[in-house]
């Protein structure tokens, strides 16, 4: 291993642990607000930053396939596909998975607190975000193969696979807001 590798390895443990230990503090900081003032006080805040997760992961979730649609047209291995498969990565580790964890933590916190996990419509949204979570996994999937030069699907497939977590969103909004079951 060069010393070029072991800095980067180094460097990219040290922002594990800063991003791990970032997520420890909020989710922290949120106990002991709600220690201190009560799930009462807490829910509002609990809910705009449950509000704030959802919406990041899904403009990662909408955005990622127009970027694996932009990476399939680059040649593999050029400069191009190396700056999309950079974009990827950021987009996918610094975005979509800590909204994603916050998403569910919230949301999940919020369902036991308020609802007590009772509802239909409440199972069918836990259905539909776990729909989300497994698209989720497949980008996070396609990134890496995107990232080894093994492009995957065409820009019609990337086209419709952008059309999933929309599709999902709609569902999940109208469970929420309607609550019709």
């Amino acid at each position: 291993m060069s010393k070029d590798e072991r800095q980067t390895g180094t460097r990219e443990g040290r922002k594990a642990v800063f991003r791990a230990a970032t997520a420890l503090v909020f989710f922290g900081a949120i106990a002991l607000y709600i220690m201190f003032f009560g799930a009462d006080q807490a829910y509002l805040w609990i809910k705009a930053l449950h509000v704030v997760a959802v919406i990041s992961w899904m403009a990662g979730l909408l955005y990622m396939p127009r970027l694996f649609i932009y990476h399939g047209d680059s040649e593999p291995g050029s400069q191009q596909a190396q700056t999309f498969a950079i974009m990827e990565q950021r987009l996918l580790k610094v975005i979509m998975n800590p909204a994603m964890m916050v998403s569910w933590s919230l949301g999940l916190y919020l369902a036991w607190s308020v609802y007590g996990f009772h509802g239909g419509w409440l199972h069918a949204k836990l259905a539909a975000v776990l729909g989300l979570t497994g698209v989720h996994v497949f980008f996070s999937r396609a990134v890496a193969s995107f990232g080894r030069g093994d492009y995957i699907g065409n820009a019609r497939f990337w086209r419709l696979m952008n059309e999933v977590p929309t599709l999902l969103m709609i569902v999940i909004v109208i469970l929420v807001i309607v609550k019709p079951f």
